[in-house]
């Protein structure tokens, strides 16, 4: 679980976020300049409060339990252009300037596996 403590995120911000059981929100993560879809990463308050303050992708680990900062081991860092909260309050899109790979593959995107066959209607 993340972190308990009270977080320093807007109160204003912290009131529309619906949250998961676990305390969390999606952050689905867009070049912010091509459009692609880079990785969808989990935040919780203090995540997404660390994320605005600082200009730096952080996340909440669910294998690890701690947080993280996209990059830091890395290199590959995101530097973030802008954060949006969908209509439901339940995902993040998060707009980054991505210096290197997203994917810990080392792929440009955790999507670079390939598509799935959809149906012709």
């Amino acid at each position: 679980m993340p972190s308990s403590k009270p977080s320093d995120l807007d109160a204003g911000i912290a009131r529309r976020l619906k949250r998961d059981a676990a305390g969390l929100v999606a952050a689905v993560v867009q070049q912010y300049d091509t459009g692609d879809v880079l990785m969808v990463g989990w935040m919780d308050d203090e995540a997404l409060h660390r994320t605005l303050a600082t200009g730096r992708a952080t996340y909440w680990s669910r294998s690890r339990q701690e947080y993280w900062v996209k990059g830091d081991t890395s290199g590959n860092i995101q530097l973030v252009k802008s954060v949006a909260l969908d209509c439901d309050g339940d995902a993040l899109l998060v707009r980054v300037d991505q210096v290197g790979p997203a994917c810990h593959t080392g792929n440009h995107s955790c999507f670079d596996a390939g598509t799935l066959p959809v149906m012709s209607q």
